[in-house]
């Protein structure tokens, strides 16, 4: 009787075991299996309900790999049927299991273009008017203009948020970026994601009057243009922001389209009932639809060659959903038209399958599947400080399901290009969520988002940021050590001068290596163990296997990790490239030998570490 070794199976939509998970229509691909040794009788490809026999391919190690060619002609749905002492056995992403929960099953997607460059990118995103100040003489003055009822107030650079902050301007412009793109550079940034950049009263700009050009205090079209042509001329993207759910209340449109919007009566719908930000009408305008994606096809065109679009509340745009993804699919034909190697992204709370399937967007922002499991585990703490979990601080299991759960909803083009990050414009900072404590900008003042704050725990998150899928995304001044509490907050300038040593050089480092291993831009992943505090997990390729391994408690941890799941031969040894601790991080060399595949290893509280093969 065979006995299945079910921590031996595995499958994903990686190169690993889909030889092509950016097919076309047409292709032939293999997709494969991994079981045991000899564990098994036969396995089922049940594809679209129809069961096809795999044929075991090759043995290596302790593993045999079952294969099948199968060509695509449209989107596949599939999972395992294993067969194995004397019964069978279901596998996809929930894992082996008696009953199977289609939910999880493996997916690939013919045409599902989405940039290479846009795979697993070392992103940074920079709110402008707090990063640099790089030409005084375009500053907002004080009284320029009222807006809501607030005087315009050039702010010093070094001056505290104010609670309300929509009119305090501290001077960051695109020539501020220019002048410290060798930072960025330097630091190892692949893509910029610019917070919205076109003319409009308010400091976050979200609240747009003039699609067709730069905010004059930012500089101009064609200090834009020269930008992204600096950026392009030293590797790096540049993303600008899309708001074309709403616009601001001080765009011409409302005197002269007021067919651009929805009416009741004398007043204008808008959005979520904020007043400054009227919502768009696309159902009843068609020249407001033409004229929307001739903007979102000029950026990305010569001159400018801007390189995608962040979509801001995508899914709220226009009435009804499927209105709303025609429009996507529209949008998408037009950019990908003027520019095909732009990336598509949109901002998205819950399932967006509905708009991934290769024909609106290309990914999300990764609320779900990463920014909130990874807050909840390291810090319990929600994403706007506004509420602490006891329960899921440290709970592994949570984690994992999460993880697990959420990326199921991503196609593998869109996992591997979500925006994963820690912080942004719109949640509190986190290292401010690692001090645990629940509170705003207007309930505690700006001084006690650095209280009590635990840089270790924010290392090792950022050891998870770099680790895990997607695109790493920095929030500027992270790498700096910048708190802030919620919007705005978190919006507070970048503390040039001031930097924390420690956490910007780490931020280096953590960069070199994601950049430097193949498995950790586009291998598979596995989770190894979890328990309280503690979780590990490996990625590997055809070139190596690296384990992660991190321990969010103040006790040490001792922990064996079945190492060999991660396809490293049984008693080979294992390189640590980074540990960090409480106070400090190593990057100096350490060997591992493995004991018939497992690694044995003590964490010390607070740590995270990296292994490599190679």
């Amino acid at each position: 009787m065979l006995k299945l070794n079910k921590q031996a199976i595995f499958s994903d939509e990686t190169r690993n075991f889909v030889s092509n998970p950016f097919a076309k229509k047409g292709e032939t691909i293999t997709i494969a299996l991994r079981v045991g040794k000899d564990d098994i009788k036969d396995v089922l490809l049940m594809i679209n309900g129809i069961g096809i026999p795999m044929q075991k391919s090759c043995s290596k190690g302790l593993f045999d790999y079952y294969k099948i060619q199968i060509m695509l002609q449209n989107n596949i749905e599939y999972y395992f049927i294993i067969s194995a002492d004397n019964r069978q056995y279901f596998y996809n992403k929930a894992g082996v299991t008696d009953v199977i929960n289609t939910e999880f099953n493996f997916r690939v997607i013919p045409d599902f273009d989405v940039p290479l460059w846009a795979q697993n990118t070392v992103m940074y995103q920079i709110f402008i008017d707090r990063f640099y100040n790089g030409d005084p003489t375009n500053d907002v003055t004080d009284g320029e203009y009222t807006y809501l009822g607030y005087p315009a107030r050039k702010m010093d650079w070094d001056e505290p948020v104010q609670p309300v902050d929509i009119c305090n301007f501290y001077g960051g412009d695109l020539s501020g970026i220019a002048k410290k793109m060798d930072y960025l550079a330097d630091l190892g940034i692949e893509a910029i994601y610019l917070n919205p950049i076109f003319t409009s009263p308010s400091s976050h700009k979200y609240d747009i009057s003039d699609y067709d050009n730069v905010d004059l205090h930012f500089g101009d079209n064609a200090l834009l243009a020269d930008l992204i042509a600096l950026a392009h001329s030293k590797g790096i993207k540049v993303i600008l922001d899309g708001v074309f759910n709403h616009c601001g209340h001080m765009h011409r449109w409302l005197d002269e389209k007021p067919e651009y919007f929805i009416w009741n009566g004398d007043k204008y719908e808008a959005w979520w009932g904020h007043e400054n930000h009227p919502k768009l009408n696309f159902e009843g305008s068609p020249e407001l639809y033409e004229e929307i994606l001739r903007v979102a096809a000029d950026w990305v065109s010569p001159p400018y060659n801007a390189d995608g679009w962040r979509l801001d509340v995508a899914a709220d745009l226009g009435q009804a959903p499927e209105f709303n993804l025609k429009f996507w699919q529209d949008f998408r034909n037009r950019v990908k038209a003027a520019n095909p190697q732009a990336f598509i992204l949109a901002e998205h709370y819950g399932n967006p399958s509905y708009w991934l399937q290769g024909d609106a967007w290309d990914s999300v922002m990764n609320y779900d599947g990463f920014m909130e499991p990874i807050s909840w585990f390291f810090t319990g703490m929600q994403k706007h400080s506004e509420k602490f979990l006891p329960d899921l601080l440290n709970n592994a299991a949570a984690f994992e399901g999460a993880m697990r759960h959420y990326a199921t909803k991503l196609p593998h083009a869109a996992l591997s290009s979500a925006m994963n990050q820690l912080s942004n414009h719109d949640h509190s900072r986190f290292l401010t969520r690692t001090n645990m404590r629940i509170g705003r900008l207007h309930t505690h003042g700006n001084h006690t988002a650095n209280d009590g704050t635990v840089a270790a725990i924010m290392l090792s998150a950022t050891t998870a940021l770099f680790t895990l899928p997607g695109c790493p995304t920095i929030y500027y001044g992270d790498e700096a050590g910048l708190a802030g509490w919620t919007d705005p907050d978190n919006r507070r300038t970048f503390p040039w001068g001031n930097e924390d040593e420690t956490m910007l050089d780490f931020h280096k480092e953590i960069i070199r290596i994601h950049k430097e291993n193949t498995a950790l831009r586009g291998g598979s992943l596995d989770y190894l163990h979890g328990e309280y505090g503690v979780i590990a997990y490996a990625r590997w390729d055809d070139k190596q296997s690296i384990i992660i391994a991190i321990n969010n408690s103040y006790e040490h941890k001792s922990l064996a990790l079945p190492a060999w799941r991660a396809e490293i031969a049984p008693n080979s040894t294992l390189t640590r490239i980074l540990l960090t601790t409480e106070n400090h991080f190593i990057a100096d060399k350490k060997t591992f030998l493995l004991d018939e595949g497992t690694l044995f290893i003590t964490l010390p509280p607070l740590s995270s570490t990296i292994l490599t093969t190679k």
